[in-house]
C-alpha cells in the first residue's frame, strides 16, 4: 500500500518532504498520526474563572491538557458551545496545539501587546485575559469580515483594554514603531499542520504557495520585529511543517535584525526542538519548538520566541478625557440602579469614558493616539445614551465579573430558563430569586454574568440582543 493510499487526500510533494525530514520510523508514526481522530480542546478565561472553579462547575467531561495550564480536552460529541458557560465567555474552544504560541509569550498586566494577525481570535483572547484589564492589547487583522468575528470574540471574552484594528501592518509599523512589549506572529501559512483537522488544506496546498506565504512571512516578521521596544519579546509560531516557512523565516530574522536574540522555549513531553539543517544550519534554531500530530495529542505547530536588546520600562500615560456630564449623569443612574462595585474587578475609571453621538466607551488605561487607523473598536462599548436614560451593551455586561455588581439574577447551569434567555425569550422569576423587585438586573450562570434584563413583576424582560441569540 502507498502512502497515498494510506493517507488518500495528503499531496504527494508534502509526504515526499515529510519522510525526508522525519526519516523512515518516525515517518510511519506520522502517517499513523493521520488515522487517529482528532482531538478537541478549549482553554479557559482565567481573568474570569480559575481552573479549581472550573472543575467544580463543568457540566460535561473535561481532562487537563498537560503543556497548557488552563487548557481542556473534551470528549468529541460533547458541545461545549451550548452551554451557557460559553456564552458567559468563561472559555474559549481552541484546537490544543494552537494554545500553545500565547501560553509561551509571558504577559504581565500593563504590557503594551500586539497580535498583528489576530483573527479568530483564540490567541488574542488569551493574552487579554493575561493583561487583566491593565496596559492594552491591539488585536489587528488585515481582513475586515475576519476582524469582525475577532471583536465578537473579544467582546465575548469581556476584554475591555483592546483596540481591535483591521489594517495593513506597514501601516502599524508606522504608527508604533519600537511600540509594543510583546507582540506575537501567528503568521498566515500553508496549514501544513492542520490537515488531519481540514483536508480542504491539503487539497488546496501547493509547494508554489508554501514559498509564496515564505516572503510574506519575512516581511511580517521584521515589521513585527521593528514595532518592538528594547527588551521586548516576539513570538513567531506557525501551524505548518514547512522548513521554508519556520526555521528559514527565524534565520531570515536573525540575519536581517542583529539586535534580536532568539531565546529557548520551554520543552515539554512531545515536544520536539527546531532542526539546524532546515534553516542553514545556525545551531541556536535548536531553541525553536515544533508540535507533531503524532508525539503529542494535537496539531502541528511550530514556535519561536525573539527578545530585541536593551531594557524598557512599563511608564506610560494613562488615559484622560473628560467625560460629559450628561453621559456621566446617566450612567451613575444606571450604576446606581444595578449597585455597580467594580468593573471586570477594577475600580470604575471617569477619565475613560468618551461619548461619540448617542454611544459610550470605556478608553482603555493607557493613552494612545491611535488617529487614522481603521478600526472596529477603540476600549469597551458600553452603550447607549437613550431619551433621559442609558441602555447598556452586552460587551459591557460580559466585561463584568462574578461579584461586580448587586442588582443579580443568578441561575445554576442546569436551569433551563438559561437557555431560552439564549434565544431571547422572557423569564418567569420566582419571588425572592432576584437582588430586587423590578428594575436592571444582571442574569447570571452560577454568579459569572451572561447579559442583562428588566425586572417587572414576576416577568424579566429580556435584552440580550438579537445578534447574539442562539
Amino acid at each position: 500500500m502507498t502512502d497515498q493510499n494510506r493517507s488518500p487526500y495528503l499531496p504527494e510533494n508534502f509526504l515526499i518532504r515529510m519522510k525526508e525530514m522525519l526519516g523512515e520510523k518516525e515517518y510511519e508514526d506520522f502517517l499513523k498520526s493521520y488515522e487517529k481522530p482528532r482531538t478537541f480542546g478549549l482553554r479557559l478565561n482565567t481573568a474570569k474563572i480559575s481552573p479549581q472553579e472550573f472543575e467544580k462547575l463543568v457540566p460535561f467531561p473535561v481532562t487537563p491538557i498537560p503543556w497548557i495550564k488552563n487548557g481542556y480536552f473534551y470528549p468529541a460529541d460533547v458541545r461545549p458551545s451550548k452551554c451557557p458557560f460559553y456564552q458567559a465567555g468563561l472559555y474559549y474552544l481552541q484546537e490544543p496545539s494552537a494554545m500553545t504560541p500565547a501560553s509561551c509569550l509571558e504577559i504581565e498586566p500593563g504590557d503594551l501587546v500586539l497580535d498583528l494577525c489576530a483573527a479568530p481570535g483564540g490567541k488574542a483572547t488569551a493574552l487579554g485575559a493575561a493583561l487583566k484589564g491593565e496596559g492594552l492589547l491591539v488585536a489587528n487583522d488585515i481582513s475586515a469580515s475576519r476582524a469582525k468575528a475577532l471583536l465578537r470574540n473579544i467582546e465575548l471574552f469581556g476584554i475591555a483594554n483592546a483596540f481591535v484594528a483591521n489594517e495593513t501592518p506597514s501601516r502599524l509599523l508606522d504608527m508604533f514603531p519600537g511600540f509594543f512589549h510583546k507582540i506575537l506572529l501567528d503568521a498566515p501559512c500553508s496549514g501544513e499542520g492542520m490537515f488531519r483537522k481540514d483536508e480542504a488544506l491539503a487539497r488546496d496546498w501547493s509547494e508554489e504557495k508554501s514559498r509564496e506565504l515564505g516572503r510574506i512571512q519575512r516581511e511580517l516578521i521584521l515589521q513585527a520585529a521593528d514595532m518592538l521596544r528594547p527588551g521586548g519579546l516576539l513570538l513567531y509560531s506557525t501551524c505548518t511543517f514547512a522548513p521554508e516557512e519556520d526555521e528559514g523565516t527565524v534565520s531570515y530574522l536573525l540575519e536581517k535584525r542583529r539586535d534580536m536574540t532568539l531565546l529557548e522555549l520551554p520543552h515539554r513531553p512531545g515536544f520536539s526542538s527546531g532542526v539546524p539543517k532546515w534553516g542553514g544550519g545556525d545551531q541556536r534554531l535548536k531553541r525553536c519548538v515544533r508540535l507533531f500530530p503524532h508525539k503529542i495529542d494535537g496539531e502541528g505547530h511550530f514556535m519561536a520566541l525573539f527578545q530585541k536588546e536593551g531594557t524598557s520600562g512599563h511608564v506610560h500615560e494613562p488615559s484622560r478625557i473628560r467625560s460629559d456630564p450628561n453621559t456621566e449623569k446617566w450612567l451613575k443612574a444606571f450604576f446606581d440602579e444595578i449597585g455597580l462595585r467594580s468593573l471586570g474587578g477594577r475600580p470604575f475609571e471617569w477619565n475613560r469614558v468618551e461619548t461619540r453621538r448617542d454611544k459610550v466607551y470605556y478608553l482603555p488605561p493607557v493613552n494612545t493616539a491611535f488617529r487614522g487607523l481603521a478600526f472596529l473598536r477603540n476600549g469597551l462599548y458600553l452603550g447607549d445614551l437613550k431619551k433621559n436614560r442609558f441602555e447598556p451593551s452586552q460587551a459591557f455586561a460580559l466585561a463584568l465579573h462574578k461579584g461586580d455588581v448587586k442588582s443579580v439574577l443568578s441561575l445554576p447551569v442546569a436551569d433551563e430558563r438559561l437557555a431560552r434567555y439564549l434565544h431571547g425569550e422572557t423569564l418567569t422569576v420566582s419571588p425572592g430569586e432576584a437582588a430586587r423587585e423590578k428594575g436592571w438586573h444582571l442574569l447570571c450562570v452560577e454568579g459569572y454574568p451572561l447579559g442583562f434584563g428588566k425586572l417587572v413583576g414576576q416577568t424579566l424582560k429580556n435584552k440580550y440582543p438579537a445578534g447574539w441569540r442562539l
